[in-house]
């Protein structure tokens, strides 16, 4: 199974970028697809993730700015990302959660930095 991450780069504050997240090889029963960052000096943490469901669960740092969504059919996560400030400047990380069996994977980080 791997996971490619792309869509990162550099942004001036306000402006938007949307990442994507492509999971391919024998993949089954995903529960969640999701996005985390980590900045520079701080632990990762949870940016958003959709269930298989899809409802969605968002940080508080980014409600109302970020939409995650899913296309099923390709195994593919988008993480809509406006109205963007320097504070969501991190590597940004893919995590795909599976149940039959248990698997847990992440996709290479992708860096997002917001600066003028």
């Amino acid at each position: 199974v791997q996971l490619q991450a792309s869509g990162g780069g550099l942004v001036q504050p306000g402006g938007s970028l949307r990442l994507s997240c492509a999971a391919s090889g024998s993949i089954f029963s995903i529960e969640r697809m999701g996005w985390y960052r980590q900045a520079p000096g701080k632990q990762r943490e949870l940016v958003a993730v959709i269930i298989s469901g899809g409802s969605t669960n968002y940080a508080d740092a980014v409600k109302g700015r970020f939409t995650i969504s899913r296309d099923n059919a390709k195994n593919t996560v988008y993480l809509q990302m406006n109205s963007l400030k320097p504070e969501d400047t991190a590597v940004y990380y893919c995590n795909v959660v599976c149940t039959d069996p248990p698997r847990n994977y992440w996709a290479q980080g992708t860096q997002v930095t917001v600066s003028s």
